[in-house]
C-alpha cells in the first residue's frame, strides 16, 4: 500500500498525519508547542522546539510503515513566522518571531510615512504590516547584536518554517537544502508575486542580505529526502488547506477556522489587486505555473476561545464554549473585538486591542461566551464582504475546515452573521491532506484531478432575518471603531 505523510508545523502544536493514496486518514500524532510572550503584543517560538516535536510526531504518525512504503512527504506550515540560524552550527540566534508578533508596527509605520506603501502593493500583492516576515527580518539584523555582521558575511540563513524544517531534514550544518516554496516567499513582502524572484528594492528597503534568502521551488516537487521518505511537497497551510478542500478552480473559496481564521478565494492565473484590505497571494504552483489567490486574514478566532479558558478560567476545555453560548438566546448586547494582536483584514490597524461593549450586571459568562463566537464571526463576515466587492462575485457557500470547524454552534453563528450556507465536510484535516496531496502530485502518484472537494457533512443555514443581520453588523463596526488606536494612546 501507498501511503502520504503530512507534517502540518502549526501555531499551538506540531502534527504528523499518515494518509492513504485516497486521503483517508491512517494514523495522526500531535505535541503542543509552547507560546512565549515576552512583552505585550510579542509572540515568540523556541525553532529548536518546533525541530525537535515536529520530528517526532512524524515517526510516531508513521508507526510500522516502512519508508519505502511512503510515496511523498509534504510540509504545511505556520507562515510569516520568522527563523534565522546559523549556517554552520544551525543554531538559531533568537526565538522564532511568530506571525501574530506585533512589534514591528513602528517600522512599518515609517515605512509607509516614506512612500514605500504602493510599491509593497504592486509588487508583493501584501501591505506594510507587522504580520509578514520581512519587517521581522528586519528587526532580528537590528536588534540581535552582531546579526547584521554575521548575514552580511554569509554566515546567517532565514527561512520561515518550512525551510528551518527543510534544512535540517536534508542535512543542517552538512550540506542542507535552504529553500522554500512559492506560496511561503510571497507571504515574506520580499518576493515579487509576477516576476518570481526576490525584489531587490524590498532587500535595500528592509537592509537585508540577499544571501540570507532560500531558494524558491514550486509546491510539488522532489526536493531531498528525510530518512529515506522523499519530500516532494510544501505549502503555506492556509495555501495547502485550499488545496485539500479541492478549491482547484477560479472563484472556489475555503476558510480555515484554526487559531486564526483565514479566508482565500482562488483567482486563477489572474494576481487580482485587491481595493478593499485585502491581499494577493500565491495559491500554489505544481510546476507549470502559479495560481494565485485573494486572502483575508482574521488574526484571532479559535485563540479568542483560548483566551476564556487560559486568560480568564472561564472554561476547563474550549470544547465548554459551543454549549456554554448555545444556553443564551443572544449575546445581550455584548460585543466583543478580539483584537489581541491588532486587527486584519480589511482593518489593518495593528494598534487596535480587543475590547468588550455593553457589560451590564446581568451580563453572565454565557453571554460573554456567546459574544467571542459572535466576535470571530463578525470579523470572517468582514473578510467576505471585501472578497466579494473586489472580486465581483457573490458566494451562496463556504467550505469549512480546521479545529475550530468542530463547533457547530460557532458555525452556526457564522452562517447567520455572513448571510450565506456554511460546509464542513466529514473530515476537517484539508489543510494536512492539502499537504498530503501536493506530495503526491510530487511523488507522481496522484493527479491535480483527482483532488475533488470532500462531500459536506454538515450544512448550515441562515436563520437570521436580514434586519437583524444589518443591526448586529452595525453594532459590530461601532465597536471596531472604538478600538481602533489603542495602543498608540
Amino acid at each position: 500500500m501507498t501511503y502520504l505523510l503530512a507534517l502540518d508545523q502549526g501555531t499551538t502544536s506540531c502534527r504528523a498525519i499518515l494518509f492513504d493514496a485516497r486521503g483517508r486518514v491512517v494514523r495522526t500524532a500531535q505535541q503542543p508547542l509552547t507560546q512565549h510572550f515576552p512583552r505585550p503584543g510579542w509572540v515568540e517560538h523556541d525553532a529548536m522546539e518546533i525541530r525537535d516535536r515536529q520530528f517526532a510526531v512524524a515517526r510516531e504518525a508513521m508507526g510500522g510503515v516502512e519508508p519505502g512504503q511512503i510515496a511523498g512527504l509534504g510540509i504545511t506550515n505556520q507562515r510569516e513566522t520568522t527563523v534565522v540560524w546559523d549556517r554552520a552550527t544551525g543554531e538559531p540566534i533568537h526565538r522564532a518571531i511568530v506571525w501574530q508578533d506585533r512589534r514591528t508596527a513602528e517600522m512599518c509605520a515609517r515605512l509607509r510615512d516614506e512612500g514605500l506603501g504602493p510599491h509593497v502593493r504592486r509588487v508583493t500583492g501584501l501591505r506594510l504590516d507587522p504580520y509578514f516576515s520581512g519587517t521581522k527580518l528586519a528587526w532580528l539584523l537590528e536588534n540581535v547584536a552582531g546579526a547584521r555582521e554575521r548575514a552580511e558575511r554569509g554566515d546567517l540563513l532565514f527561512g520561515t518554517v518550512d525551510a528551518w524544517l527543510v534544512w535540517w531534514m536534508t542535512g543542517g550544518p552538512d550540506g542542507g537544502r535552504h529553500l522554500t516554496d512559492v506560496t511561503n516567499a510571497s507571504r515574506t513582502l520580499l518576493w515579487d508575486l509576477r516576476q518570481k524572484r526576490w525584489d531587490p528594492l524590498m532587500l535595500d528597503a528592509l537592509g537585508i542580505p540577499e544571501a540570507m534568502l532560500p531558494d524558491v521551488t514550486p509546491c510539488a516537487a522532489a526536493v531531498g529526502t528525510w530518512n529515506d521518505i522523499a519530500i516532494t511537497g510544501i505549502a503555506g497551510d492556509q495555501h495547502a488547506a485550499l488545496f485539500g478542500q479541492g478549491c482547484l478552480s477560479s472563484g472556489d473559496a475555503k476558510y480555515t477556522l484554526g487559531t486564526g481564521g483565514f479566508l482565500l478565494l482562488n483567482t486563477g492565473e489572474t494576481a487580482v489587486a485587491s481595493d478593499a484590505g485585502l491581499l494577493t497571494t500565491t495559491a500554489w504552483d505544481l510546476g507549470h505555473g502559479l495560481q494565485y489567490a485573494l486572502e483575508g486574514s482574521v488574526f484571532v478566532a479559535g485563540a479568542a476561545v483560548q483566551w476564556l479558558g487560559e486568560g480568564l478560567g472561564l472554561l476547563d476545555d474550549s470544547r465548554e464554549v459551543g454549549p456554554l453560548a448555545a444556553s443564551v438566546e443572544s449575546a445581550g448586547g455584548v460585543v466583543f473585538v478580539p483584537a489581541f494582536t491588532g486587527l486584519g483584514a480589511p482593518t489593518w490597524d495593528p494598534d487596535a486591542r480587543g475590547s468588550l461593549f455593553g457589560l451590564t450586571r446581568g451580563t453572565t459568562v454565557a453571554h460573554i461566551a456567546r459574544a467571542t463566537l459572535e466576535g470571530i464571526a463578525h470579523q470572517t463576515a468582514d473578510v467576505l464582504e471585501s472578497m466579494q466587492s473586489d472580486s465581483g462575485l457573490l458566494l451562496d457557500r463556504l467550505r469549512v475546515d480546521g479545529g475550530a470547524a468542530s463547533n457547530d454552534v460557532l458555525l452556526q453563528i457564522h452562517a447567520d452573521l455572513l448571510g450565506v450556507s456554511i460546509e464542513r465536510p466529514a473530515n476537517v484535516e484539508a489543510t494536512a491532506w492539502g499537504a498530503a496531496a501536493l506530495a503526491g502530485i510530487g511523488a507522481g502518484v496522484l493527479s491535480p484531478e483527482s483532488i475533488v472537494p470532500p462531500a459536506p457533512e454538515a450544512v448550515f443555514t441562515p436563520t437570521l432575518s436580514d434586519d437583524e443581520r444589518q443591526r448586529q453588523r452595525g453594532l459590530w463596526r461601532q465597536a471596531v471603531e472604538r478600538t481602533r488606536g489603542w495602543a498608540a494612546l
